[in-house]
């Protein structure tokens, strides 16, 4: 059973200030995820982790990271002003969006962000939307279709809406410099969720051939292969975290051969690790409302899917600790249930755990990443609070619970 950095003592009183349901992120643990990476591409001179914003976009967090060394990985709008307001600025930000509006360029270009075509159209796109103006540093997102496999949550590379083919990649990096971009970079993201190192070292195998390719043929000299995020989690107990080390080991050789061996100009190497930085370190806490029985036994919680979709969306394990009754025994086979008005309002489908009743406690693990960040309001439903857990066990409130009046704050009523 996970071991988790509370007890049942601790949410009781954290509870009394903030009411269940709430996440909970374990900083210390965050910043011992940053500490390893960073140690693992300590071999590469200009190594730097741009943040998924998605996974977490709370600023308390991003700015933990950046007292790291992180950057931000930023996909829209709200991402780059919430980059923006924590301090991340500048070449700080990877920009990589898709169907990307005019006006989310313009911001990007005006923060100094590092932009990441997805399209090769995008590419007159955002000279037009910059008045002509070409940026000094351009960026390109490469899919390489059937050639790589791709899983579960992202699809197959040849289905996924992302990026460009090879054939665009080239075309692309040509007219660029032709229009007068100085600085290359080049990016790709195939994978979500992945835990096997040897698909993260083949993918940067991949971007370093690329790199090796457009440099022969067009003369263009690359500052940095980002070669994504997708480490993933062992969300159930019997999977194994991956061995960050082998990684960093495994490109370090790739890095050997395939660059300083051709003869090419050093290469910094970023990624855009989300899920395996905070994925773990985060827990939904959350009690039991009422325990039903009918065809199954259901203990239905006080939170529901809007406070942690994955189940619902994926079908995804969660592991669920149940405090002051570790030593209990797991007897009892519940469907653990949200009020939603939709049956796969689930967190669980008939998962062994120990007896629950109500008012019991439960913590739902390995929720810091697209957990609170895929919250919604159907049925009127409330986005909790998120607090941070500091060492010693003190915590502070880093965004709170939703209400009613925020609900309702968008709708006219004055006008019925």
């Amino acid at each position: 059973m996970r071991k988790l950095p509370f007890d049942k003592a601790w949410i009781g009183a954290t509870a009394a200030k903030w009411p269940t349901p709430f996440h909970v992120y374990d900083a210390e643990a965050i910043r011992e995820n940053a500490r390893r990476l960073k140690k693992a591409f300590k071999w590469n001179d200009g190594f730097r982790e741009y943040f998924a914003v998605k996974a977490t976009p709370n600023p308390h967090i991003l700015k933990l990271l950046a007292e790291s060394g992180f950057g931000a990985d930023c996909s829209s709008m709200a991402e780059l002003v919430l980059a923006e307001k924590t301090g991340i600025t500048g070449e700080s930000i990877m920009f990589t969006s898709n169907d990307t509006p005019a006006e989310e360029f313009a911001k990007a270009y005006a923060l100094g962000a590092t932009i990441n075509l997805d399209d090769i159209t995008h590419w007159d796109f955002l000279v037009e939307t910059l008045g002509g103006k070409t940026p000094e540093l351009m960026c390109c997102r490469y899919n390489p279709g059937p050639l790589k496999g791709g899983n579960s949550i992202i699809g197959k590379p040849e289905e996924a809406k992302y990026g460009f083919t090879r054939e665009q990649l080239f075309e692309c990096y040509a007219k660029m410099k032709a229009a007068g971009v100085r600085r290359f970079g080049i990016h790709t993201m195939v994978a979500s969720n992945e835990l096997d190192p040897d698909y993260i070292v083949d993918t940067a195998k991949m971007l370093f051939a690329l790199v090796g390719e457009l440099h022969e043929k067009l003369g263009i000299d690359f500052e940095f292969a980002n070669i994504g995020g997708g480490i993933g989690i062992p969300y159930r107990p019997d999977q194994k975290a991956m061995d960050l080390e082998y990684v960093g080991e495994g490109i370090r050789r790739a890095y050997a051969e395939m660059v300083a061996g051709r003869g090419l100009k050093p290469l910094k190497l970023y990624m855009e690790c989300g899920r395996c930085i905070t994925g773990p370190c985060g827990y939904l806490v959350a009690k039991v409302r009422h325990i039903k029985s009918t065809y199954r036994l259901y203990a239905g919680l006080d939170a529901c899917m809007s406070n942690l979709m994955r189940p619902a969306l994926y079908g995804a394990y969660h592991e669920i600790v149940v405090p002051g009754k570790e030593n209990s025994g797991e007897t009892s086979v519940y469907d653990v249930t949200g009020s939603l008005c939709e049956n796969n309002d689930k967190f669980a489908i008939q998962r062994l755990l120990p007896v629950l009743e109500r008012g019991d406690y439960v913590v739902i693990c390995d929720a810091g990443a697209h957990g609170h960040a895929m919250g919604f309001q159907y049925n009127g439903k409330l986005r909790s609070a998120e607090l941070l857990l500091e060492k010693g066990g003190k915590v502070r409130e880093i965004r709170r619970a939703e209400t009613l009046d925020d609900y309702f704050a968008t709708l006219d009523f004055s006008s019925l």
